[in-house]
């Protein structure tokens, strides 16, 4: 049963350098090849996308500086500080180092925000070793729940998110703990 495990040990990476290598330049070429199939313009399809994207971030500033105002009083309250030491123990038991736990409460808060904290962890500890691979792992597995449900929400006037917060909270635990799971596998 060793000999498998080692076996795919040695498989799994490769498999997945393999499928990061060719992803991007698949689907991309998949989507102009589709649009092409189905005789759209491609490139004037883009362009007005990007005119309506324009407006979007027009539309979105006053919360987004609503939420990063809120994100930085957190930070600089401690707060953060406080909720690692009470959660550290907890994370503990299922292998998650205290370090990477920052980047586990802020990456529904903020991209920005956690991707200083992922850069920091970087600058530490490399981004070769387990911790820079595993919450680069995470940045990349989670959302911005938080930020989304404040900026898009608010800024289509949409005031009661009913479920959504759950299920954004339920949906980065889930791409938390897969990330973990993922790095423990392959690193």
């Amino acid at each position: 049963m060793s000999e498998i495990a080692t076996r795919l040990g040695q498989i799994f990476p490769a498999l997945i350098q393999g499928i990061s290598d060719y992803a991007i330049p698949v689907v991309l070429l998949l989507i102009v090849g589709f649009g092409f199939f189905r005789r759209v313009k491609v490139y004037e399809a883009f362009v007005e996308g990007a005119k309506g994207g324009f407006e979007v971030a027009i539309k979105i500033i006053p919360f987004l500086v609503a939420i990063l105002v809120a994100i930085g009083m957190f930070r600089a309250s401690g707060a953060m500080d406080y909720l690692i030491a009470i959660i550290s123990p907890v994370t503990d038991l299922i292998g998650m180092p205290a370090e990477a736990l920052p980047v586990a409460f802020m990456r529904p808060l903020s991209g920005s925000g956690s991707l200083g904290l992922v850069t920091e962890i970087m600058k530490t500890h490399g981004p070769d070793s387990f911790l820079g691979r595993l919450v680069s792992t995470m940045y990349g597995s989670t959302e911005t729940t938080f930020y989304v449900l404040a900026v898009y929400f608010g800024s289509v006037g949409i005031k009661k998110t009913r479920h959504a917060v759950p299920a954004g909270l339920l949906a980065d635990a889930a791409g938390l703990l897969g990330a973990l799971l993922i790095c423990k596998l392959v690193f």
